[in-house]
């Protein structure tokens, strides 16, 4: 072959590979298989390239014959013996980290402790703490915000993706603006993006947020200024996985990096090992390991990858044979997940359920998103979508639909709480739902009415679990006695001189019958807002 040609193959060869480079910027990393697939195609089109002693049409003419080996120079030998090293690496590196022959390697890469549900779960009256909204609905809010704002709307959109973060301890959804085509970045690419959108997921509140100075490297920009690519351009040999719009406590934007790496063999347990932080506005970057990562940050580890993790954990615990063969003590998640907001963390919820994947939970898992820290809580009742099924069965007329619930503690008993949305994603009713019986369901138009409706029907079925000094004392005059009988038994309704009204379920204290009109009776109650009190305790006075 003329070295005038092999010249020209090897410039356009070049040429193709950084075009491709440039492109789609990959990861140099020996723990990703496509880096080993990519260097064979490589030395393999070098060979063909560099490696033949005559010319292409000579060798051609002699394909009728028996190859000789005689026909490559030392250099395509050099590349054959390369391209099998790489496929050797591909097939030993993937057998190494597979579950058949490192399942206990995969079920400790997430330590999971378990904890009791009413010592770490506080008691809530009010959720401040839990993103109600999913995003479905934060983007009907943030895109009704913007589009009023004519100025943004013509040349900006909202990023689909928006993030749970914590500001100052209470849940909030993020998502920058991002140019709408090609043309508009053009137009716009030295004033850059203006701002950011935020939601409050739990009273369902848009802001818009607009930026001293503006973001020039985010996702949806062009060439240099893409920040996938001048991220990945500038740590080449990192992995990143996925790139999150966050805000620090002061509002401050950023986008956070995680890197990950093999912890199983060369290519298995992907899982992350450090964070990459870019300043959207001049370009910044900076690396921190995993341990070092600010305590601003939240989306280190994704709730997908968090969720993976645990199903590692709960399935190959026993031994890759038990997660096929018995699946004694085999557990996995649901396939969903929620957040709630512990100290200035986000937390992913999920449930649990065994192998076989029933319609109940056995407890549920909760696992910090920038420490991966998992806790285990054994609370046995209905799965999620159970719950979200009885919950939209009780306005079954008006249509709605149930969001992914989040676990909450009410006076002692594990409780799902969620929101119900019309067609249109807005929210319009609050639902609560009884774990270990989930035909206790409760809705209303607030948060407040519904934890008062919720604690009384648990009162009536006598679940309500009530601390002794949350208890009122009173001395009261009975005007009338009345039993009316619903679904959940006969309750008694006790009505005194001062129009309070006081009420218990007969089958909790049949002494309730001796209750006359003009009794005198010493009561312990709890107090509730609508003025109808869950009776605990009574006895007669002397008139």
């Amino acid at each position: 072959m003329k070295l005038k040609v092999r010249i020209g193959l090897f410039v356009i060869f070049a040429a193709v590979i950084g075009g491709f480079y440039y492109a789609y910027f990959p990861a140099i990393n020996i723990h990703l298989e496509i880096f080993w697939t990519t260097l064979i195609v490589v030395f393999l089109s070098l060979a063909i390239i560099l490696g033949a002693k005559s010319s292409i049409s000579q060798m051609v003419g002699r394909l009728s014959k028996k190859p000789s080996i005689k026909e490559f120079s030392w250099f395509a030998k050099l590349c054959s013996v390369l391209v099998i090293v790489c496929v050797g690496v591909l097939i030993v590196g993937s057998a190494l980290g597979a579950t058949l022959f490192r399942s206990r390697a995969y079920a400790n890469l997430l330590p999971v402790d378990k904890r009791e549900f009413t010592e770490d779960i506080e008691q809530s009256d009010q959720v401040t703490d839990i993103a109600l909204m999913d995003t479905e609905s934060a983007r009907i809010f943030g895109n009704r915000k913007i589009g009023s704002l004519s100025d943004v709307v013509s040349q900006y959109e909202i990023e689909a993706d928006y993030t749970q973060i914590s500001i100052k301890g209470q849940p909030m959804k993020v998502s920058g603006l991002k140019y709408a085509s090609f043309f508009k970045w053009w137009n716009n690419r030295n004033s850059g993006v203006p701002g950011y959108v935020q939601v409050n997921p739990v009273n369902s509140e848009a802001k818009y947020v607009k930026l001293t100075k503006p973001m020039k490297y985010v996702p949806s920009a062009y060439f240099n200024y893409n920040l996938q690519r001048h991220v990945q351009l500038t740590y080449p040999t990192k992995i990143i996985s996925g790139y999150k719009f966050e805000v620090d406590d002061d509002g401050n934007p950023y986008y956070i990096c995680p890197t990950m790496t093999a912890r199983v063999g060369l290519f298995g347990g992907i899982d992350v090992n450090g964070v990459i932080i870019c300043d959207p506005i001049d370009g910044e970057c900076k690396y921190y390991a995993i341990g070092d990562c600010p305590s601003w940050v939240d989306s280190v580890y994704d709730g997908h990858l968090l969720t993976k993790k645990y199903n590692w954990h709960g399935m190959l615990s026993g031994g890759y044979i038990n997660s096929i063969i018995g699946q004694k003590g085999c557990k996995q998640a649901t396939d969903d997940f929620g957040y709630k907001i512990i100290g200035d963390d986000v937390w992913v919820y999920t449930g649990v359920t065994s192998a076989n994947g029933d319609q109940s939970n056995i407890g549920f898992v909760m696992m910090n998103q920038r420490t991966s820290e998992a806790r285990y809580y054994q609370v046995s009742g209905a799965e999620e979508h159970s719950a979200m099924s009885a919950a939209e069965g009780e306005v079954q007329e008006k249509g709605y639909k149930a969001s992914f619930p989040s676990l909450i503690n009410v006076s002692g008993t594990p409780t799902y709480i969620m929101v119900l949305k019309d067609a249109g994603g807005l929210v319009k009713l609050y639902a609560m739902v009884n774990v270990e019986q989930y035909n206790i369901v409760a809705t209303a138009t607030s948060q407040t009415k519904v934890f008062e409706e919720y604690k009384t029907l648990l009162a009536s079925d006598g679940k309500l679990e009530t601390e002794e000094n949350d208890l009122k004392e009173d001395t009261i005059t009975v005007q009338s006695v009345e039993y009316i009988d619903s679904d959940d038994g006969t309750m008694v309704y006790i009505k005194d001189t001062n129009h309070q009204v006081y009420k218990q379920a007969f089958k909790e204290d049949e002494s309730l019958i001796r209750i006359s009109a003009g009794d005198v009776l010493h009561v312990k109650y709890q107090p509730m807002d609508n003025e109808i009190h869950l009776l605990q305790e009574f006895s007669f006075e002397t008139k």
